[in-house]
This record gives C-alpha cells, structure tokens and sequence, in this order.
C-alpha cells in the first residue's frame, strides 16, 4: 500500500501567515464558501430616487404644461421649430462633434476596465519553454556538460471567497454605466449647444437687417436736411444732428458683424468642422425659429430621473458603494490553488515522451492579520467617499430642481417682455412717420424725429433679441429636462437597471 506524505510550511512574513497544505486548504475553502454561501463582503447597493417635488415650484403658463411629454418629442425637440436648416446641423453634430468622440472613447475604455476586474474570477494559466546549456569547470572532480529542455504550464487561482472580485467587477460595471451617462450629458449639451449657437446667427443677422434697415432710413433723412440746409429752409444744427444720429447707428454694424460670424465659427467646431466650414450655408439670411404654442414639460420626478448627469451621480454612488466591499474583503483570508505541468528532458528527442513529465499542485492561504489598522482606515476612507458620493448626488438633484425653475420663469417672463416690446416698437413706428411728417410740415423741430428714430431703433433691435432670447429660453428648457440623449443608442454591454 503506498503511502502519501503531505509538507507543511509555517513561517511569518511580512505579518503574513501561510500555511501549505494542498488537500487540506481546498477542504477549508470549500467549508468556508458552504459557510458563507458565497455571498460578497460589504454593503449591498440599493437604489436611490431623487428627492423631488409633486410639482413645480413655478406657475406654468403662456404654453406651459404639466403634461409629460412625449419620449419622441422630447428626443428630437429641435424639430418642434420647424428649421429644416437646424434639424441639419444637430444632425452633423452628433457625427462630427469632437467632444462626443472623446466620451465614446472613454466608454471603450470603462468597458476594458470592467473586462480587466472580471478576469480575477478566472484562473490563470501560463506557458513557458527554455533549452539551458551548463558547463562545470573542468579542474573539479565532477565535470560535466549538460543540456536541459523544458517546457510546461504554470496555472494559479484565487478562490473569490469573500467576494472582493466581485464586488470589484460591480464597481466597474456600475463606472461603466456612469461613462455611459456622461455620454448622454454630453449629448444633451452639444444639442443645445448647437442649437444656442444657430438662434445667436439668425438673432444676429435680424439685428443687422433692423439696423442696416434704420441706417438707409436715417442716411435720406441726412440728405434731406442737407438739401433742406442748402437751400437756407432749415439751419445747420438739424443737420448735424441728422448725420451724428446716422453715424451712431452706423456704429453697430460692425459689432454687430463680429458676433454674427463668433456664431458662425463657434457653430462650425461644435460640428467638428474647421471655422468657416458653415459660413456659405448659413449666409442666406433667415428668421429666428418661432417656439410651438405649447410645451409639455412634465413633473419634476419625471425630469429628474430622465437627466443623465443625475443618473450619472446615482450610478457613481452605485460603484463607491462596491468598493467599500472591497475594501472589506481585504479583513479576510484569501485561498489560492497553483498548479504546474511541465516537460523536462536532457535532449529534445525525449521532451515529449512520457517519462519527462513533472507536475505539482499547491494549495494556500493567506491572511492579513498586522497591518497598523491600514486596512480598516481603508474602509474608512471608501466609506467616507461613499458619503460624498451620495451628498453629490443630492446636490446634482438640487441643482437640476433650480436649473428647471429657473428656465420655466425665464422662457415665461421673455414671452412677456417681448410682447411689450412688440406694441412699444408698433408705436414708435407710428411716432417716427407722425413726426417726420409734423417736420416736414414746419410744426416741430428736427429732435422729435431724431429722438423717434432712436427709440424706434431700440426697440428693434431689443424686440429682434427678444424674439432670440424666447427661443433660447425654450431651448435650455429642454436641456435641463435631459432632452435630446436617447437620439443615440446605448452603448452594448451597459444596463442602467442594476438590482442587488
């Protein structure tokens, strides 16, 4: 009957205890993960909601609902104005915008990370080959020379016992998600980027053709006084004014000008295209889109859960959690099983014969007992990383809240003032014809046309950004309601429905 012989190991190092025993070591493994029922160290995630209101703070009017609204709308709002030429450039920007590479590219890359903490549940195998010749010296006794062959598999396994693999593959897995919501974010923004930037070029070039408009009107009023001055009707003071009036609204144009083609410009690298790119196509001058008479914008739950820098939060939260989990696992032993299969020979004929066969089996344990309390300050700092994670998410909710509040009032009290904008500019129309007619006619002096034009000319100019600022408004609006991000699909491989 043949014997078997098992080596025990003890020894202390580096205030880590081993203990070698193959057989033994797998049966304890084995009644630990009975014991434990592989369940994973450390806190199991569960899912926050955002705090968030039955309904807005602010009264919804001139348009406004609370109806949700429709998840194709919502994803393309753009096209609720009506701009062929707008519906274009998101289009391209959403190919070209440099910023949304960047972000895909991170998201290859959180999945390759993901990919890296799923291989420490896996074993590992190794090959390797060598051919060693050696030479004793030929002044000793046993001179020899000697070559050696050898070729074989090296395989090691860590027992996820505890969990800490797994609890680091959930972290990846939820960073993975977050990269994915960071996409939608930015999504989300160049959307509105592109569209901030295309109201800016019609709102610039409806203030150009106000004031080039109010330039010929005031350059025949010049030439009226001067002819009028020529000829000894009017004396000079009422042409001077005319010309400082004229030279004043000459002025803007070129202001006027450089934002027009910043837009232009600015509008070309969102679609990450070279300045100049869309100067041609956008030369023709055009209206600024008129906003629809209605807006669903739903309740502040609704909008809270659907905006990915929120979900983001919650997904980042989700990993911190796990980590505390593995920085738990770390207080417990870890169990490894090695192997080694290997051919060994003196010539390379024999190599693969049987009797050149060598293996080896080990099994271990290893367990942190002594470490000044690093690891439990460990758990520590991953716990109080978890805290700041979870107050950040709040503090994303919050600012949504105020983010949306904000923009309901603002895209209300614009429809407002341009309304009166638009009845003061009717009246100071009627006001410019009433007083150059009253001039003509030698009932009033030159300064009631000239402060006519002038007002006329404001108000213009602020009703064209009014109308500018409206639409905006209505934009921002559906950014902060996370509009526009599902216009993409995800990214294979992420899911935002994690349960624990």
């Amino acid at each position: 009957m043949r014997s078997i012989t098992f080596k025990r190991n003890h020894y202390n190092q580096g205030g880590r205890w081993w203990v070698r025993c193959p057989l033994n070591v797998l049966l304890a493994a084995i009644i630990v993960l009975i014991l434990v029922g592989c369940a994973a160290v450390g806190p199991d995630y569960v899912r926050v909601e955002p705090d968030a209101p039955q309904q807005w703070n602010t009264q919804l009017r001139d348009g406004l609902t609370p109806v949700l609204p429709e998840p194709e709308t919502l994803a393309y709002w753009w096209r609720s104005l009506n701009d062929s030429e707008l519906s274009s450039l998101e289009e391209r920007a959403v190919e070209g915008n440099l910023d949304l590479k960047i972000a895909r590219a991170r998201i290859r890359e959180a999945r390759a990370l993901r990919g890296i903490s799923k291989a420490g549940l896996f074993p590992t195998l190794d090959a390797s080959a060598s051919a060693t010749n050696f030479r004793s010296s030929e002044s000793s006794s046993s001179f020899e020379e000697n070559k050696l062959y050898s070729a074989g598999f090296d395989a090691r396994w860590e027992l996820d016992v505890f969990g800490g693999v797994r609890r680091s593959v959930e972290a990846a897995q939820a960073d993975l998600e977050a990269t994915q919501e960071d996409l939608y974010d930015v999504l989300v923004s160049l959307l509105a980027e592109v569209a901030l930037n295309y109201v800016e070029v019609r709102t610039y070039q409806t203030a150009l053709t106000v004031t080039e408009s109010n330039n010929k009107s005031q350059e025949e009023t010049y030439e009226l006084n001067r002819s009028r001055y020529q000829a000894g009707i009017i004396n000079e003071l009422a042409v001077q004014q005319s010309l400082y009036n004229l030279e004043q609204t000459r002025s803007l144009i070129p202001a006027l000008q450089t934002g027009l083609e910043s837009a232009k410009n600015r509008l070309a690298v969102l679609l990450g295209e070279k300045p100049g790119a869309v100067h041609g196509e956008l030369d023709k001058r055009k209206p600024i889109p008129v906003p629809p008479v209605t807006v669903a914008v739903g309740v502040p739950a609704e909008a809270m859960r659907r905006r990915p820098d929120i979900r983001r939060a919650e997904r980042n939260l989700a990993a911190q959690t796990a980590r505390i989990g593995v920085a738990t696992a770390d207080l417990y032993p870890k169990f490894r099983l090695l192997g080694t299969l290997s051919l060994e020979s003196v010539s390379t004929g024999n190599l693969f014969t049987a009797d050149s066969r060598t293996w080896s089996i080990n099994s271990g344990v290893s367990w942190n007992i002594f470490h000044g309390g690093a690891i439990r300050q460990n758990i520590k700092v991953q716990s109080a990383r978890q805290e700041q994670a979870l107050i950040q998410y709040e503090s994303a909710v919050l600012k949504a809240q105020e983010e949306v509040e904000n923009v309901l009032v603002a895209y209300a009290k614009q429809q407002r003032r341009r309304e009166s904008l638009a009845a003061a500019t009717s009246a100071a129309q009627l006001a410019v014809r009433l007083a150059q007619d009253q001039y003509k006619a030698g009932l009033v002096d030159f300064s009631n046309v000239l402060d006519g034009q002038r007002s006329l000319l404001s108000f213009q100019d602020q009703l064209a950004r009014s109308n500018g600022a409206v639409t905006s408004n209505l934009i921002r609006l559906y950014k902060a309601l996370g509009g526009g991000w599902k216009c993409t699909e995800p990214v294979a491989g992420t899911s935002n429905q994690v349960t624990h």
